[in-house]
């Protein structure tokens, strides 16, 4: 049986940044043997003593839904799509470059950095209230840290550019990339946002105890409890697959060209979404949700107000 700590495959765990570092490294050296890793192995660590706090100018991670296992969640199946990807048939589509696998990587990692918090921030209590800002937040602070990274101008604004396909606050279409190599990475970094989160073995949950919560202090009224939002998302489900499908160029595929078979990410979505519909359906006497997502939060961390989801 999956455990709720690892990815779709059962094999890597994905609140452990050492695990999925190393899992991602060992595909790109798979794909770019003479790849140097110092760069990878830094932005893994680097990125888990920042979600942890200990960064002199950020706040640990506050948001229990777009958390560490989150985004190493995210990252992994970005990695996986550009080893489907480079080693599939391409027809005629240009390969990627080590430079750009990098670039991919780090999008994936930082995605999501923009919800954490300023230590000087003091008009917001919470890093989900900057729940509509926070792709430009955190590609703002990529380009800045893959500087400091050492991978050069170029890749460190495409890297912070390729961070916008994972929000909905600027059309795909206007998303302007230098050349189609970078597209192409854009939209399986914009597909492995959504599958990774979907296929989560805690999906529902997370959406009812955690995703819920980030809404209310995001201000995001499209809810009317952590409840309704399990109800509705088959209808989420839908307009997912037409992004998936129409926008993002069914960049899933890779997918399963990286496992040589079925498309584990499709087929735990698929799974999680037959089960919302029937709680849909049953009304009052829906089947229960009852699996444990990990937690990953500091200990000390409150990620929302007490008595916000009624608990």
């Amino acid at each position: 049986m999956r455990r709720s700590d690892r990815d779709v495959a059962d094999s890597v765990q994905t609140t452990d940044p050492a695990a999925v570092g190393a899992e991602v490294i060992r595909l790109a050296k798979r794909l770019f043997p003479n790849a140097s890793a110092p760069a990878l192995e830094r932005a893994f660590a680097d990125a888990a003593r920042m979600y942890r706090g200990e960064h002199r100018d950020y706040l640990p991670c506050d948001t229990e839904y777009h958390d560490i296992q989150h985004v190493l969640d995210v990252t992994l199946a970005m990695a996986r799509l550009m080893d489907g990807y480079q080693r599939g048939e391409r027809n005629g589509s240009p390969e990627l470059s080590k430079e750009l696998f990098l670039a991919g990587a780090l999008a994936a990692l930082f995605h999501d950095f923009g919800y954490l918090r300023r230590r000087n921030d003091h008009k917001h209590r919470y890093g989900a209230e900057y729940t509509l800002t926070h792709v430009s937040r955190g590609a703002c602070f990529l380009r800045g840290y893959a500087r400091d990274l050492g991978v050069g101008e170029r890749l460190a604004q495409a890297a912070s550019t390729l961070v916008h396909f994972t929000g909905y606050e600027r059309p795909v279409e206007s998303i302007r990339m230098s050349d189609e190599a970078l597209r192409r990475l854009g939209l399986m970094l914009g597909t492995a946002d959504i599958i990774a989160q979907m296929s989560d073995r805690c999906y529902l949950e997370k959406c009812r105890d955690r995703l819920y919560p980030e809404f209310v202090l995001g201000r995001i009224p499209a809810f009317a409890s952590g409840e309704d939002l399990v109800r509705k998302t088959p209808r989420f489900y839908e307009g997912a697959c037409k992004r998936l499908d129409e926008t993002l160029g069914r960049s899933y595929d890779y997918a399963a060209r990286h496992f040589g078979g079925p498309n584990l990410y499709l087929d735990a979505m698929r799974k999680n979404i037959d089960y919302a519909q029937s709680i849909s359906q049953a009304g009052e006497v829906a089947p229960p949700l009852r699996r444990n997502p990990p937690k990953t939060l500091p200990p000390d961390v409150e990620p929302y107000p007490k008595g916000l989801i009624g608990s």
